[in-house]
């Protein structure tokens, strides 16, 4: 079977990385001839690029598979696939809990689908789990933008955080060159795009699996010095990256981001809990002091800055006093956006194993708390935009209102203004914020930044 006028759907859950891997599948399915189809239903090939991280976002891949398989029980020729941390979690179980499964792949496979799809449509029933050695980034990506893109830099983390699927699902660290990650940005930069985000699991660990070091002994291949390397392609405007590690934040790093003028003032540096114990029991390798220590170091160099964070309330043994030093950390330090969530046992993770578990309810509890201190301190944080003149890179459409255009600060606040996204679309504009949100702004373009 080809891939001959047939029309494919990706759905994808979770993270930035799972968002990058979708834009690569689907632009390997349009070089072999498929059609990106807007319905599921109107689909000949169903890709589902799972994410593990929480038990609600694994259901819900299920309930949307068994859809998908009663509707390959009538069209036998309907190919499905699992991609993504699901699939490399589960491998074969899957095969048993949906037959009609075509293919299951980790996510190290991203760049092999072609090979995969074409040992699928030969009439096998394939599973892609083994660790492999990461297959360079020789595809190009159908991006789901013209003004932002994903820039993998390191795939993998070799962290063992005890609530964490992710190590056993996307395998160890491994970094690309500097130079294949350079030639990639230049390559967007000539089609146009104006912003990059770097990825990586632990962005920060970038380039210590990489040979070298410098004669003073420091590692020639740090995120720093990739940072430093990329900075001058020609077409792009900005530079962000994510998602950063406390244990491995460096002082350097903050200076090159104060000094590198693309470099955006936004860092999302995850703490996950602000009580000590609780950060041991998770193994996280640093303390809220030193936690607290990076973003006055941040702020010292860059006042304005953006910081957002994750934090995951109700671990396993966690007090009420421990849950309360988390609020004192958000009320300390006044975060940009936090996200949330409540602890999720997962498979294979040390921390699912405890006798230590909390009740939902205490969790659930624990959550609402949080999200109120969170949402108020944006909203605090978000009042030093008023009547300040904001540079926006304009990337869409606001979808409410076809009169205004949307986009973002350099510290990653969403904006609206009134403006023809055929005009602006890519471009810079200075912006008068009029209104200010918890987590977005409405504003007035000057009017000769639009001309």
């Amino acid at each position: 079977m080809t891939a001959q006028s047939r029309r494919y759907h990706i759905t994808t859950f979770g993270c930035q990385m799972n968002k990058a891997d979708s834009e690569r599948m689907a632009g390997i399915l349009e070089t072999m001839g498929f059609e990106w189809a807007e319905e599921p239903n109107d689909a000949d090939l169903i890709l589902y690029n799972t994410c593990t991280i929480r038990d609600n976002a694994e259901q819900k891949v299920y309930s949307y598979l068994g859809r998908q398989a009663a509707r390959k029980q009538k069209n036998p020729d309907l190919t499905l696939i699992v991609a993504g941390c699901v699939a490399q979690q589960e491998g074969e179980a899957l095969l048993r809990r949906v037959p009609e499964l075509d293919l299951v792949m980790g996510p190290q496979h991203a760049n092999r689908l072609e090979d995969l799809l074409e040992q699928v449509f030969s009439g096998s029933q394939v599973v892609a789990t083994e660790a492999i050695h990461i297959v360079e980034d020789i595809t190009k990506p159908r991006r789901d933008s013209s003004v932002t893109a994903w820039v993998n830099v390191i795939y993998g983390c070799n962290e063992r955080c005890t609530y964490c699927v992710v190590p056993n699902v996307r395998g160890v660290e491994q970094s690309r060159t500097p130079e294949a990650i350079r030639a990639e940005i230049e390559e967007l930069g000539r089609q146009g795009f104006k912003e990059i985000t770097l990825l990586g699991q632990n962005i920060d660990a970038y380039g210590r699996d990489l040979p070298g070091a410098t004669p003073e002994g420091r590692h020639k291949h740090t995120l720093t010095d990739l940072l430093y390397f990329v900075h001058d392609v020609p077409g792009v405007d900005r530079i962000r990256f994510a998602t950063s590690h406390p244990r491995y934040f460096t002082e350097r790093l903050i200076r090159a981001c104060a000094e590198l003028p693309k470099v955006c003032e936004h860092f999302h540096i995850p703490f996950q809990s602000g009580d000590n114990d609780v950060l041991r029991a998770m193994s996280r390798g640093y303390t809220q002091e030193k936690y607290r220590r990076i973003i006055d170091t941040i702020r010292a160099y860059m006042p304005d800055a953006s910081i957002s964070a994750d934090a995951i309330v109700g671990f396993p043994g966690e007090t009420e006093a421990q849950f309360e030093n988390t609020l004192k950390l958000v009320d300390d330090i006044g975060f940009d956006l936090v996200n949330t969530a409540a602890y999720s046992p997962r498979p294979g993770t040390p921390a699912a194993l405890w006798d230590s578990q909390l009740s939902e309810a205490v969790k659930s509890d624990r959550l609402q708390r949080l999200n109120r201190l969170v949402n108020l301190k944006a909203e605090a944080r978000s009042q030093r935009y008023g009547d300040r003149i904001e540079e926006i890179l304009v990337e869409d459409q606001n979808l409410k209102d076809p009169t205004q255009v949307m986009g973002r600060t350099r510290g990653n606040r969403l904006t609206f203004f009134a403006g023809d996204i055929h005009l602006l679309k890519g471009k810079l504009v200075k912006v008068k914020i009029t209104e200010v949100r918890p987590f977005s702004l409405t504003g007035q373009p000057l009017i000769a930044a639009c001309l």
